[in-house]
């Protein structure tokens, strides 16, 4: 056994097991990680010796207990195999009251032809979505849940959920329906010996209440005894059929032959093999409609499916079998009934004909020596094709029927709780978590089968069940659908994980019965099928809107990933175009809940329209960031380098830029970073990586976007700290007790950027042509609900003399853009002077990196600026002096100058500092790459 676990190549190394990959199990093993078997030589240090008693060596791995380990003590619950399980349990419920009370019926209205093909439509539909289950169940290990487990680990909580409901709901409405058809039958038979307790409609619910309960002791005494009833049934049914075929060729007697019952004859079957439609409604569809809820039994094996040995091999030939059988069974009731009994007959034995005289005689009858014209022309006869009278002994057949009814309710009333106590478990709603409790070896969902018995009793109560009977076919042709759906999406998607082990199915197939099952949904009876899948769109909407934080795998996930890849990769093949430009945004953010003030003006105006990324470059890439993001309802992708040094970590910038941090088309092409505030309490080295990240993102012809904030909300030095600092007034930055991650990302600080922005100005300093990325942000934030009552106010430059002209056109061109920004501002004091007080705190600011070179020797000047690249030469100061502008109050969209290749960074910096400084608002720092984002031409 040791040598079997550890590996040849390395004693931490494992070989191939099966509980490795089982890792839903509680208890399941796990193999070492790679980094312990990196680390493997480090360990053998530390631990030299491992040993047990037995000499042999102990190997680092996780408890083998597995899901079927039971104590020696504990009983092992009971599993049931491909037959009793599934089969036998799948023909009950398919053998109903239909059966016995209806078939016969059937066949005197639409005929042998037309029934036979009643029958093989519903084996169609239910044949196709039993090799859609056979698929679905052989596809990895089915649990508990049925019908429900199925769908939704195929199509994702949001339809597996409603589905589940409303699944387990009509499970309930079928056991009180079948409950009322044997009480109805049970009301019958008492009045035939005059046995009447209280009126006809008192004793069919009295009957079911008391019916009902018995089946839920049984349920509640566990699925062996279940099982057991179940097996008692079938043998009463298997004995009714029997004594229904000996009906067939024993010898008639004058009372038979007045019911209508003459034995095998050719004449009779050539007589009914056309239809016969007798009452106004008396339609195909309408036959179909009666007959088909007798086919909705084939998920009943799959609805125990935690109760089976194997259901990847007990669900799919148990269906299969069990539809082959009672297809069989009925094609072979519908043959040999019509070919022994006439349509019409009165019972009563005056009615045969004395000599040959067959005046005024009507129908097959007269040939056969009996007259029935009379019942026939008056539509009072009584006898005919009814099935209860070919028997060889009569009791038999009600016996029968009792069987049909009480096993597809006792079937019905089990199946319900399975299907709701794993709907329960998922807590995909809220307040039903109650019912998820299971008791005893087997689990059995006790709670649920006191409200599944709770709900059928209620509906024996109300009696009238007509109505409820449309909505449960609709309910399982609903599910049917859903099942074939999940089987012909699972295959389109062409994931690697769909890998079922039962190969005897067709994508197309699939997709014929789901088509064919909404069809026959609306064909059936339309208004249920409105009321199903408003219920349906109700239930899906609450499970959309909350989110469960499930992850079942389902297609939906590889069908988003096909068309994410499909569309990316026809996108690459596009050629960029002014028209489609949209600012995607690499948002150089850190840790986002520790700047969320950048975050959200980014996401202001690229959410629903670009490309958001995210970057961290932190010590340990964390995954709770990206909930922070999802619960902010920030869209937008997280992705974090990890790095060790501040050297890895600027050479990561540059890996960021160059590989575009994206896919094809679906890449940034513009760099949001938040202003350096504290650039002149930061060591020059720090302040030489800033501003080196700008050199980058113009040299790698991306847009640069830069925001300050000077309410407290701006950003520390993101290149000091492994894992960047939060804002300048939050108290909890300045504070030694750093807050755990997971307790950080379910804060949520709100900034000015989630407030409605009411009626203020967005000032617009458009100075530089950028190529129009100045005005098109602006105009994107303006789109935005926040943000659509603010003004916009365009800044340009211009002299006194061409004030009004130089407005005109910027007026023009902003019409061209189709940009709806009328306020236009020429500045024409731009060429005055700078106010002292700027101008000093301009000096001051770039004190302390002066280089003084004219006092120094030209070789020890460049030198030191080999080594010291952020120092200002007299000259670099002098030509910059000039171009400080101090910026009004107001909500500010500056350009962003572009330094020249000399341009020392702290003189950059100290630059930037001046336009911005003294705002109390959001200020943003733009420029465009020089290429067109914005266009007037229509081409």
């Amino acid at each position: 056994m040791e040598l079997r676990r550890s590996s040849f190549y390395s004693t931490l190394d494992l070989v191939p097991q099966l509980e490795h990959y089982a890792s839903t199990l509680p208890h399941s093993k796990s193999r070492p990680s790679l980094e312990a078997l990196r680390r493997a030589f480090e360990v053998s240090i530390e631990v030299p010796n491992t040993t047990t008693d037995s000499g042999v060596s102990s190997l680092p791995t996780t408890d083998s207990g597995n899901e079927e380990s039971q104590s020696p003590k504990e009983k092992a619950p009971v599993r049931f195999g491909w037959v009793t399980g599934v089969m036998i349990r799948c023909m009950l419920n398919i053998w109903g009251v239909i059966l016995f009370l209806r078939l016969s019926w059937i066949i005197s209205q639409a005929g042998i032809l037309l029934t036979c093909l009643i029958i093989l439509m519903s084996v169609t539909v239910t044949s196709v979505t039993a090799l859609s289950i056979s698929a679905i169940a052989t596809n990895g290990r089915v649990i508990s849940g049925g019908a429900y487990f199925m769908i939704s680990r195929s199509l994702g909580p949001e339809i597996g959920g409603p589905i589940g409901m409303v699944f387990s709901f009509a499970n309930a409405l079928a056991c009180a329906l079948n409950t009322v058809g044997f009480a109805e039958v049970v009301r019958d038979l008492m009045l035939e010996f005059g046995v009447v307790m209280v009126d006809k409609d008192s004793d069919v619910r009295i009957v079911g209440v008391i019916t009902v309960t018995i089946l839920l002791l049984i349920s509640m005494a566990g699925m062996e005894w279940e099982s057991k009833t179940q097996i008692l049934f079938f043998i009463v049914l298997m004995v009714s059929f029997s004594n229904y075929l000996v009906g067939t060729f024993i010898s008639h007697g004058p009372e038979k032959e007045a019911q209508g019952i003459f034995g095998y004859r050719s004449d009779i079957f050539i007589s009914n093999l056309k239809p016969d439609w007798r009452e106004p409604e008396g339609t195909f569809f309408q036959m179909f409609a009666i007959f088909f809820p007798s086919a909705i039994g084939i998920l009943s094996g799959a609805n125990i499916s935690g109760d089976l040995k194997d259901p990847a091999t007990a669900i799919p030939k148990g269906t299969l079998m069990a539809i082959v059988w009672t297809t069989v069974s009925y094609l072979v009731i519908s043959v040999t009934v019509g070919s022994c009994v006439i349509r019409d007959a009165s019972g009563n034995i005056s009615d045969i004909m004395t000599g040959n005289v067959t005046d005024g005689c009507v129908d097959l009858g007269c040939t056969l020596g009996w007259n029935f014209t009379e019942c026939i022309q008056s539509k009072s006869c009584k006898y005919g094709l009814v099935l209860g009278q070919i028997s060889g002994f009569y009791y038999l057949i009600t016996a029968g029927v009792f069987a049909a009814s009480l096993s597809s309710a006792l079937g019905f009333l089990v199946s319900a709780p399975k299907v709701f106590q794993c709907l329960c478990r998922d807590k995909i709603y809220p307040y039903i978590g109650f019912f998820a409790k299971g008791y005893g070896k087997n689990d059995e969902p006790l709670r649920a089968y006191i409200l599944c018995y709770v709900i059928a009793v209620a509906f024996i109560l109300i009696g009238k069940l007509n109505t409820i009977a449309a909505l449960i076919s609709n309910f399982f042709l609903c599910s049917y659908c859903l099942i074939n759906f999940s089987c012909f999406h699972a295959s389109i998607t062409n994931s690697p994980g769909w890998r079922p082990s039962f190969h005897y199915y067709s994508k197309w197939t699939a997709l014929f019965g789901a088509v064919i099952s909404l069809v026959l949904m609306f064909r059936l009876t339309w208004w249920a099928a409105l009321v199903t899948f408003s219920i349906i769109f109700f239930l899906f909407g609450y499970v959309n809107y909350n989110k469960p934080k499930v992850n079942w795998g389902s297609s939906v996930q590889a069908g988003t990933y096909n068309m994410a890849l499909s569309y990316t990769i026809s996108l690459s093949g596009v050629e960029d175009h002014v028209k489609n430009f949209r600012p995607q945004c690499l948002v150089l953010s850190g840790p986002p809940n520790q700047r969320p003030a950048l975050v959200d003006f980014v996401g202001s105006f690229t959410k629903h329209i670009s490309l958001m990324i995210c970057g961290d470059i932190i010590m340990e890439a964390t995954d709770w960031l990206v909930k922070w993001m999802n619960k902010r309802k920030v869209r937008s992708f997280y992705t974090p380098f990890t790095a060790d040094t501040l050297r890895y970590k600027t050479q990561l910038l540059g890996i960021y830029l160059s590989s575009a941090s994206g896919l094809g088309k679906l890449k940034p092409n513009t760099l949001v970073l938040g202003f350096k505030s504290n650039w002149r309490d930061s060591s020059p080295e720090s302040i030489e990586d800033y501003i080196n990240t700008i050199y980058d993102t113009f040299d790698s012809n991306y847009c640069l976007c830069i925001l300050r904030m000077m309410d407290g909300l701006d950003v520390f030095d993101q290149f000091d700290f492994e894992v960047n600092q939060g804002f300048e007034s939050d108290e909890s930055v300045e504070n030694d007790d750093q807050p755990s991650p997971e307790r950080v990302s379910g804060e949520q600080i709100k900034t000015v950027f989630q407030n409605d922005q009411g009626k203020k100005t967005i000032d617009v300093y458009w100075i530089a042509d950028d190529g129009g990325l100045t005005l098109l942000v602006p105009y994107l934030l303006t789109k935005r609900k926040r943000w659509h009552s603010c003004k916009v106010r365009v800044f340009i430059v211009g002299d006194e003399q061409n004030m009004v002209e130089g407005r005109n056109e910027m007026i023009a061109l902003l019409k061209r853009f189709r940009l709806d920004f009328n306020d236009v501002i020429v500045m024409t004091d731009s060429e005055k002077h700078p106010h002292s007080k700027n101008l000093n705190r301009f000096v001051d600011s770039v004190a302390p990196f002066m280089l003084h070179d004219e006092q120094q020797e030209c070789v020890s000047v460049q030198a030191m600026r080999q080594s010291a690249p952020w120092k200002i030469s007299d000259k670099q100061f002098e030509a910059f002096r000039l171009k400080v502008m101090h910026s009004f109050d107001s909500c500010h969209v500056v350009f962003l100058p572009v330094p020249q290749s000399d341009c020392p960074s702290a003189l950059y910096m100290a630059w930037l500092d001046a336009l911005t400084c003294g705002l109390h608002c959001p200020a943003v720092l733009i420029r465009g790459n020089q290429q067109n984002v914005l266009t007037f031409y229509c081409q």
